[in-house]
């Protein structure tokens, strides 16, 4: 028991009680926040929106892209920024399931444009989310808070992205796959389904589907029968696996419930959406945003929002295996470690 009547135990006693103040200091500081960035990067967030919105009027196609690299990013090693490092064949950017991954100079623009006003303070990992967020924004998608503080990995590694979800994982793989990361069958719904709502695939994705799905080289019976001859007409057996088209042939640019009309009528472009009506809980689930969207009253006598179920579930899964604190480091640049 400390005796404070002794000047040595009283300075000792506070020096305890001041690091003890200065662990929960750095505990909470640990905490991704929304506005993380507001007194040391005030326009963090409106200079990445800036090259975005530029990008986009460029290539609207871009927006696609940015949502499709932070799935990839989040789902390996957690939301890090791990698949920007550039070191060559045996990094994360090879592995199989980051085929067609794009947007990295996107990415790397927008922290050039920090580093010139604000050096070493905004990470890679939280451009990576803000940039996702801003690209859905811009095709009508809902705009939502990101809490931002991510600092960035320093592993990049081929074999650490072996169990991305893959286009023709079943659904139980599927679901297998997202349980693991802390993600729910609504989470792959909205992410995996809901996330197709804009964007392209190429022609390399559908070989399987189109032309092994079964025994003898059948195709996927989940697939409309007209559908199918379009599908075959624009990625013939052994064509040009580059050729690209678009996952929601309907509305390919608008963030909207569309695609899921198109899984339950047998218009899924891939397998991995089609796979969502062969189980009982991501069928019911995908229904409820078709009766939501005409207006059909559910068995609860509520209607689920696509739009911002799709925002909470970009949150959560922006907080996957995220570095903060004294984890990691912020990156110069975004293609290498420091």
């Amino acid at each position: 028991m400390l005796n404070f009547k002794s000047p040595k135990a009283l300075v000792f006693a506070l020096i305890i009680i001041y690091n003890l103040l200065a662990a929960s200091t750095v505990s909470s500081q640990g905490q991704l926040q929304v506005g993380f960035y507001s007194k040391t990067c005030p326009n963090a967030e409106s200079i990445v929106r800036s090259v975005i919105q530029k990008t986009f009027e460029r290539d609207p196609g871009s927006a696609a892209v940015l949502l499709r690299l932070q799935f990839h990013d989040c789902y390996v090693e957690g939301c890090d920024a791990s698949i920007l490092i550039d070191n060559g064949e045996e990094g994360e950017r090879k592995a199989s399931g980051n085929l067609g991954v794009g947007g990295f100079e996107i990415i790397e623009e927008a922290k050039a444009k920090l580093e010139g006003i604000c050096p070493g303070v905004v990470s890679c990992a939280d451009i990576v989310a803000l940039a996702a967020r801003d690209g859905v924004a811009l095709v009508k998608g809902p705009f939502y808070e990101v809490p931002t503080g991510r600092r960035d990995g320093k592993v990049s590694s081929k074999s650490l992205a072996d169990n991305l979800p893959e286009v023709d994982d079943s659904i139980q793989l599927l679901k297998s796959k997202f349980r693991q990361k802390g993600l729910s069958d609504r989470d792959l719904v909205l992410l995996s389904g809901g996330g197709h709502t804009i964007g392209l695939t190429a022609c390399f994705f559908m070989q399987a589907r189109l032309y092994n799905f079964t025994p003898g080289g059948g195709s996927d019976p989940a697939i409309n029968p007209e559908f199918l001859k379009q599908l075959k007409s624009k990625c013939p057996f052994q064509g040009d696996p580059n050729i690209r088209i678009p996952l929601d042939p309907v509305t390919d640019f608008i963030f909207d419930d569309q695609i899921f009309f198109n899984i339950k009528n047998g218009f899924a472009v891939i397998a991995s959406d089609a796979r969502l009506y062969d189980d009982e809980n991501t069928k019911r689930i995908l229904e409820s945003y078709v009766s939501s969207a005409v207006g059909n009253s559910s068995s609860s006598g509520s209607l689920p929002s696509f739009k911002a179920d799709f925002a909470k579930a970009m949150v959560k899964m922006g907080n996957l295996g995220v570095k903060t604190g004294s984890e990691g480091e912020i990156r110069r640049v975004c293609a290498a470690v420091n």
